[in-house]
């Protein structure tokens, strides 16, 4: 067995209050109060942000309880790029990846792209691919297919764009582990790799990598994901043919600003942190991406009913599953084919053949989840820290989907696997806040348990023999023993209590100054005490989901909505005739419906009044 690592988390001894006295929700959440929400240097903070940015008080309570200073608070509201953008070069690589990249612009050559098949991956492959072809460089683009080349570069891709005269090769996403496999170009092609998951110690002998997690770069960048250092890459390479006198009247620099879509859409699913840099590229990226300019993304939001502009949670929850289904299921090219489509025609063509896909994916991940859920609810009662289901019977290309799905079940750090023919397994990995999986997996990895490992802090991939499954397993739960005393629902982190009455159009409006929300930046979460459900009905095709009028203090009514309802108790209360008597959480939002905007508050969590 390798030497015990454990990784810390929050000490539970001692339960945080509970706020409304609600110690177990219906849906079995414990509420608490956000990290300094009780505070008072928050509420000194809050007041002076308040003055300072003329913004209601608990508005700017959620910004300093998020750590913001009120020097920080207006850049936070309006995050301008120019403010933090930092000079590329501090990247380790990134000089000699611009320099190499001009020179290939100049020289008009081929260049190979190999590219992850995710969104990140996709959005990368697109940035750097339409830059190049822009200059009229000869570009190929090879995204690897999940379930016959598995993650990552390997030898047949790699070669396979050199024969096509690629004398660059670029892998976006990806590329960090694999230094052995990358040495197959040696004396054919260049090759740099662009990529954010975590180094392991055999660090590829290449022309240029560019990653901050590598050891030996300092630039503090590790929170981008590629596709956002794949535009920094951009903004590096322009400025060098600018330096080389390349531009001029008849050759113009590009618009790098209109390819702030793909950066937003990747960062928001790769789940990095809202924040800083990332929080302006998403800002600035989601305004470009509600132009509509870019064909692909344009019909992929019309499949998805996006019709409003599009949201952190649209791209999360509507368009970047449909450009991940492809990957998982289908055709691994289709999400970068759909991004660079340009004609109506073909873009249109593969949105729908996208949004097909996706609802075969969503069968897909059905059929297996009851039997992982079965596995996992076993090995959470016998006391396991991690959670490792497998089966021969899963579809690999759904297995990260399916541990996300067990992690939010069982509050666990998460490891689902599919096994093949011969014996091996491939998985994927989700973590709970506080514990590392890309690195846990990396370091099984080292120790000889995993035959490939990579990925980041709340997301992984691996693959191993079975025969090494119970001390891979056994490997998770002691590097993650802490997890073992986390309850089985995560504690429900509240920011404020208000009233009904306090329920508003305009502290809607206010609180929506704070989005892009996400990562790093979550949504507000409000608690209001003791309402009661007027009226209500069901909506959905499944008849789950719930839009009810509330009725609080003082007969002052509130518009409710509540999606998905997956548990049975939920329902009934919400439809008690009785009327009884409840605490709701959930945020508060400007919602259009039915082509109306109105002020309702969306419920994430419900508990009886005491």
């Amino acid at each position: 067995m390798p030497e015990a690592h454990h990784e810390t988390a929050t000490d539970l001894a001692v339960l945080p209050e509970a706020v409304l006295g609600v110690t177990q929700s219906l849906t079995g959440h414990r509420w608490v109060w956000r990290e300094g929400a009780t505070d008072d240097r928050t509420l000194r903070i809050g007041s002076a942000i308040a003055q300072s940015c003329d913004i209601p008080e608990i508005v700017a309570r959620v910004m300093a309880m998020r750590g913001l200073k009120p020097e920080l608070a207006t850049a936070f509201i309006a995050p301008r790029l120019r403010a933090f953008l930092p000079d590329p070069s501090c990247l380790k690589d990134m000089d000699k990846t611009a320099a190499r990249l001009a020179l290939a612009v100049e020289k008009g050559e081929t260049v190979g792209i190999l590219g992850d098949y995710d969104v990140d991956g996709a959005c990368s492959s697109a940035l750097l691919a339409s830059f190049l072809r822009s200059f009229d460089c000869p570009v190929h683009v090879h995204i690897p297919d999940r379930m016959k080349e598995g993650y990552g570069p390997n030898e047949g891709a790699l070669l396979g764009l050199a024969e096509r005269n690629a004398s660059l090769v670029v892998c976006l996403d990806c590329g960090t582990a694999a230094a052995s496999i990358l040495a197959c170009l040696e004396n054919k092609a260049d090759v740099i790799v662009i990529d954010h998951h975590k180094a392991e110690l055999a660090l590829p002998d290449i022309h240029a990598l560019v990653n901050p997690n590598q050891p030996d770069c300092a630039s503090g960048l590790n929170h981008l994901c590629a596709a956002a250092l794949t535009f920094v890459t951009l903004i590096a390479t322009t400025r060098e043919l600018r330096q080389r006198g390349y531009f001029g009247a008849e050759r113009p620099e590009p618009d790098l600003l209109a390819c702030l879509d793909l950066v937003a859409l990747a960062t928001i699913c790769d789940v990095m942190p809202l924040r800083d840099l990332n929080r302006a590229f998403v800002h600035q990226g989601l305004r470009v991406m509600g132009q509509r300019n870019r064909t692909g993304l344009r019909l992929l939001m019309d499949v998805a009913s996006v019709h409003e502009k599009p949201t952190a949670f649209t791209c999360g929850f509507a368009i970047g599953p449909r450009i991940n289904a492809g990957g998982r299921i289908a055709e691994s090219d289709l999400g970068f084919r759909v991004l660079t489509a340009e004609t109506e025609l073909e873009a249109r063509q593969m949105a729908e053949r996208l949004n097909d896909i996706n609802r075969k994916r969503r069968d897909v991940e059905a059929d297996i989840l009851d039997a992982a859920m079965t596995q996992a609810a076993l090995q959470f009662e016998t006391g396991n820290a991690a959670l490792l289901v497998t089966s021969n019977d899963w579809h690999a290309g759904v297995v990260g989907i399916v541990a996300s799905r067990i992690k939010e079940e069982f509050n666990r750090p998460t490891f689902v696997a599919s096994e093949d023919e011969h014996g091996m397994l491939k998985g994927s990995g989700r973590s709970i806040p506080g514990f590392d999986v890309g690195a846990a997996v990396i370091a099984a990895k080292e120790h000889g348990l995993l035959v490939a490992a990579g990925g980041h802090t709340a997301a992984c991939g691996f693959t191993l023999s079975r025969k090494n499954l119970p001390a891979f397993h056994d490997f998770l739960n002691v590097r993650f023993e802490a997890a073992g005393a986390y309850p089985k629902k995560p504690f429900l982190p509240v920011d404020a209590v208000i009233p009904t009455s306090a329920a508003s159009p305009e502290l809607a409006q206010a609180l929506g100054v704070l989005a892009p929300f996400g990562q790093g930046n979550e949504e507000p979460l409000l608690a209001i005490e003791r309402v009661k459900v007027d009226r209500f009905f069901r909506m959905g095709a499944n008849k789950r989901s719930i839009r009810v009028t509330l009725s609080g203090e003082g007969n002052r009514k509130l518009n409710g909505v509540m999606f998905n309802i997956k548990n049975d108790t939920v329902l009934d209360v919400l439809e008690d005739l009785s009327r009884p008597s409840l605490n709701i959480a959930g945020w508060l939002r400007t919602d259009t419906w039915q082509g109306r905007e109105t002020t309702s508050f969306f419920i994430r969590d419900i508990a009886r009044a005491g």
